[in-house]
């Protein structure tokens, strides 16, 4: 049992030396990137969510 968890440790290290990370510039900026597109999507479902509110409480729940 316990070699074949070292055997899964020691591939996965190997596994990970194949990886292509990203440089320090490149994740900051497709971090940058994923945060605009979140704060983005936010603003235009809260405007939707206001609209939405907004239009329920004047024309239908009358």
């Amino acid at each position: 049992m316990f070699g074949r968890i070292k055997k899964f440790f020691l591939e996965a290290r190997q596994e990970l030396r194949h990886v292509n990370w990203p440089t320090r510039q490149e994740a900051a900026r497709l971090t940058a990137i994923v945060i605009g597109i979140a704060l983005v999507l936010a603003l235009f479902l809260g405007a939707f969510d206001s609209l939405f509110s907004f239009l329920m409480k004047n024309f239908i729940l009358l």
